[in-house]
């Protein structure tokens, strides 16, 4: 099946512009802006992740995994399926991990030390959802669409 990564895309491009937002807001001594930026990296964080989970659950179909089981797998489980089929590397599934963890708790605490440790795995993250992006739409070739 073909995958659409555009709001994928999208999501990453808002995330890092948020990002660069947030970063000259605090060289900027601009408190409010800082507020505003922070919160929307966090749910931009979020955000991102579930797009990128949808999409993972898309491409796991092409190896024969059954749309239903798919939606009760608990998203750790997800990744491991995801590093099965040469989506993740198991040193990217691991910061996945923690990214989750870490995303889990944002339910709880949107707190400005909560965000800073969310701040510090941006850079990872948006590698990483850059390279499955990446291997998404390369298994789009492989499994009879365009890339």
């Amino acid at each position: 099946m073909t995958l659409n990564t555009d709001h994928l895309c999208r999501t990453l491009r808002a995330l890092e512009s948020a990002v660069a937002l947030y970063r000259r807001a605090v060289m900027e001594h601009q408190s409010t802006d800082q507020e505003v930026f922070r919160m929307a990296i966090v749910k931009g964080f979020e955000l991102t992740q579930e797009v990128c989970f949808k999409l993972i659950k898309r491409r796991l179909k092409d190896f024969g995994h059954g749309a239903r089981k798919l939606e009760a797998t608990p998203v750790k489980e997800l990744l491991r399926l995801a590093a099965q089929h040469g989506l993740l590397t198991l040193e990217e599934v691991e910061r996945w991990f923690a990214y989750r963890d870490n995303r889990n708790d944002t339910a709880h605490d949107y707190g400005e030390a909560f965000a800073e440790e969310t701040l510090a795995l941006m850079p990872d993250f948006i590698r990483d959802a850059r390279g499955l992006e990446g291997r998404l739409l390369a298994g789009n070739a492989d499994f009879g669409g365009r890339s």
